[in-house]
C-alpha cells in the first residue's frame, strides 16, 4: 500500500480529535438531561460575588422546607473549605446579647446592663483539676461551678463516674458556690443516652443542684471514637432523649456544644427548647443563635485550682430561677 502523505495524516488526526470532543459533549448533555429528568426541581448554583464578611447575610428570597430557612445565611471562614454560608433556622431564637456589653475585669468576664453586672462568673471542672481549694475559689469571685459527673468511654462505651465528683460537688456547695453538672456523652443511640441520664440522676442524689444538668457531646480528635460517624439525626435524638429524661426528674436540662459542631452536627430546631451552653474561645462570641452560658477560654487561672481551668459567663440567674 502507498504511504500516506503528511497532510492526510494530519486530516485523520483532526477527525479523531473532533470525534472525541463530540462524543464527550454528547455524554455531558445526556448526563445533564438524565439529571434534570430525575430532579425536576433542580436549579443551577448561584455564585455570590463580592461577598463581604458579615455574621449573617440577608437574602431577599425566603423559602420554607426541610431546613426551615428564613432567607438569611450564616457566614464564616473555614480553614479547609474557605468561605461557608449556612442557612439560618427561622424557628431557632437568635442571640440578643450586645458584645459591647461584655467586659473583662481581673481576668473574669461579665455582662453589663444599665451600668450594672447582670451575669454570673463560673468555671467547669473535672478530676483533671485534681484537688481544688473551694473556699479559695469562692474568695476569687466564682459564682458557680459546672462539675463533671461522669463520662462514657469513647472506645469502650463503658460508663465511668468522675472520681472527684462527690468531693467537688460537696466542696463547692460548702463554699457557697452554686453547682451544675455535666455528663460527657458518647451515646450512639437513644437507649444509651437515656442510660447516661439515669446514671446522672442516680448520682445526683440529694445534692442541691441549682444550675443545669448538661448533655456534653464532643468530637474526638487524634483517635478513633465510637461516635465518629454518628448521623446528625441520631446525635440530635440522643441529646433530646438525655434532656427529656433529666427534665422529667425535675432538673433543668442543657446542651453543651462548640460553635462549629453546633452548626454542622445538630438539628438545632429540635433542641431549641433546651438551654444552651456555647463553647467558643476568644474575646467575642460570634455564634448566631441564642445561648444561656458561654465558655470563652480553656486557659483560665483561678486561685485554689492547680493549672488551667475553663472559664464561663452565665446570662441566666439559675440559682433564683423557678423551674
Amino acid at each position: 500500500m502507498p504511504e500516506e502523505t503528511n497532510d492526510l495524516k494530519k486530516f485523520k488526526a483532526a477527525v479523531i480529535v473532533q470525534s472525541i470532543i463530540i462524543a464527550a459533549l454528547l455524554l455531558t448533555i445526556t448526563g445533564m438531561l438524565i439529571f434534570l429528568l430525575q430532579n425536576p426541581e433542580a436549579e443551577p448554583a448561584v455564585l455570590i460575588e463580592d461577598a463581604t464578611e458579615p455574621t449573617v447575610e440577608e437574602n431577599s428570597t425566603e423559602s420554607e422546607g426541610f431546613y426551615r430557612m428564613n432567607g438569611k445565611k450564616i457566614y464564616f471562614k473555614d480553614p479547609v473549605y474557605g468561605d461557608i454560608y449556612l442557612p439560618v433556622y427561622a424557628d431557632v431564637p437568635a442571640c440578643t446579647y450586645a458584645q459591647e456589653n461584655v467586659i473583662r475585669r481581673n481576668g473574669m468576664t461579665y455582662y453589663l446592663e444599665d451600668g450594672g453586672i447582670t451575669s454570673f462568673f463560673g468555671i467547669d471542672v473535672s478530676a483533671h483539676q485534681k484537688d481544688i481549694d473551694w473556699e479559695t475559689v469562692k474568695a476569687a469571685g466564682v459564682d458557680f461551678a459546672m462539675i463533671r459527673l461522669g463520662y462514657r468511654g469513647y472506645g469502650s462505651g463503658e460508663l465511668v463516674p468522675d472520681e472527684n465528683f462527690d468531693k467537688n460537688v460537696q466542696g463547692a456547695l460548702d463554699a457557697g458556690i452554686d453547682v451544675g453538672v455535666y455528663f460527657f456523652s458518647q451515646a450512639i443511640n437513644e437507649k444509651e443516652a437515656v442510660e447516661e441520664a439515669k446514671m446522672t440522676i442516680a448520682m445526683l442524689g440529694d445534692y442541691e443542684i441549682t444550675y443545669p444538668v448538661v448533655y456534653d457531646w464532643e468530637v474526638i480528635t487524634g483517635d478513633k471514637a465510637r461516635t465518629d460517624n454518628i448521623a446528625v439525626e441520631m446525635l440530635t435524638k440522643c441529646a433530646v432523649a438525655f434532656c427529656d429524661t433529666i427534665e422529667e426528674a425535675g432538673f433543668t436540662p442543657m446542651v453543651y456544644q462548640n460553635k462549629r459542631t453546633s452548626l454542622f452536627k445538630l438539628a438545632l430546631p429540635d433542641i431549641a427548647q433546651y438551654d444552651f451552653w456555647l463553647a467558643e474561645y476568644g474575646d467575642e462570641a460570634t455564634f448566631y443563635y441564642d445561648y444561656d452560658m458561654w465558655q470563652y477560654t480553656d486557659e483560665g487561672r483561678i486561685p485554689g485550682i492547680e493549672g488551667k481551668v475553663d472559664l464561663n459567663i452565665c446570662f441566666t440567674d439559675y440559682a433564683n430561677k423557678e423551674n
